[in-house]
């Protein structure tokens, strides 16, 4: 149970990840400030209803803002005691970062800067954020490792959830700052994201409208349930990143190092083939997808799969929702918030 004066601030707190991260630690009796912008980038209704459900705690508050806002920003660290940070607003989406490439300097570059300036100057406890599986790019050696390095990013996106984890790394190493960095795998679940592909394919299916299947179904994607995410995002927050005493400069690993500062994937450590997933997601619905075969999309890569060795060693936890639950209670959500 929390203490009045400790407050964990959860920003992107009307999105998907934010939404259930936010009602986790409201259920195990935390004080949470939730912060988000409610921006257009999907359906705005999709996150006042998400806000909705977090709103009758009474130990949750909302700011509308925006992280980019340096003033704002600034005065949310000065005006009440924020011991802990889950930083889960951005830009989202590989494909959006191909039309609108301002929106993810302005979001996840310089909102950054603001929540580590602001965690440091508040001598916040831990700061965990996303990253994303994004950041392997052009890496193909499967499964893909924390210790392996990144500098290949294939989309903008990537490239700035990259350089957050170098962003949070200075200001582990010169401030003292645990800074723990969370590799988001393909997650969906209940209250997901319209942009991605089960809320995708789900929506078309039932409306009779043709799917896209991108490089031509030959994809393989480590689906990660929401409630996995939400366990490995808790148990990393409750373990503040701490300086790896083997970390060597001759020989220096990227997941870790001499700062109190780590990397983790959260990952199904399963890959499932996509068409296998619609297989599933027809069988979910009782109807048949009418699929449109298209190319790889750029910025996009064939194929993901998460070596989650450290998370396990680390904060002992393993995601492991089988693909075929996880469907069927997004499937189920879907049903009921929609009504179909």
């Amino acid at each position: 149970m929390s203490q009045t004066n400790h407050v964990i601030l959860v920003t992107g707190a009307a999105g998907f990840i934010g939404y259930h991260v936010s009602r986790r630690l409201l259920e195990r009796g935390e004080q949470v400030l939730g912060l988000d912008n409610l921006n257009s980038y999907y359906d705005v209704r999709l996150k006042e209803a998400r806000l909705a459900q977090l709103t009758s705690f009474q130990r949750f508050r909302f700011l509308k803002l925006d992280v980019a806002d340096r003033t704002a920003m600034a005065a949310v660290f000065a005006d009440q005691p924020i011991y802990k940070v889950v930083h889960l607003a951005a830009q989202a989406g590989v494909r959006y970062s191909l039309v609108n490439p301002q929106a993810y300097i302005d979001s996840n570059i310089v909102g950054f800067l603001h929540i580590l300036e602001g965690c440091r100057h508040a001598h916040v406890q831990h700061l965990v954020f996303a990253s994303s599986s994004s950041v392997y790019g052009g890496n193909t050696r499967m499964p893909l490792s924390v210790h392996d390095n990144v500098d290949h990013p294939i989309s903008l996106y990537a490239a700035s959830k990259k350089a957050n984890e170098l962003m949070a790394h200075s200001y582990a190493h010169l401030y003292g700052l645990p800074c723990t960095g969370l590799r988001f795998f393909t997650v969906y679940g209940p209250w997901g994201r319209p942009d991605m592909a089960l809320f995708l394919f789900t929506k078309a299916i039932l409306e009779d409208q043709p799917i896209n299947v991108f490089n031509f179904g030959k994809m393989k994607r480590d689906f990660t349930y929401i409630d996995d995410i939400v366990e490995g995002v808790i148990r990393a927050l409750d373990k503040p990143a701490t300086p790896d005493p083997k970390w060597s400069g001759e020989t220096p690993d990227p997941g870790t190092s001499s700062g109190p500062y780590r990397i983790y994937n959260i990952g199904n450590h399963q890959p499932v083939d996509l068409m296998r997933f619609i297989e599933l997601l027809e069988g979910t619905i009782g109807k048949k997808a009418q699929k449109n075969l298209l190319s790889l999309q750029p910025g996009d890569v064939p194929e993901t799969y998460a070596d989650v060795d450290d998370l396990v060693n680390d904060v002992g936890f393993k995601p492991d929702t089988p693909v075929e639950v996880g469907i069927r209670r997004f499937v189920q959500w879907y049903r009921d918030y929609y009504k179909v």
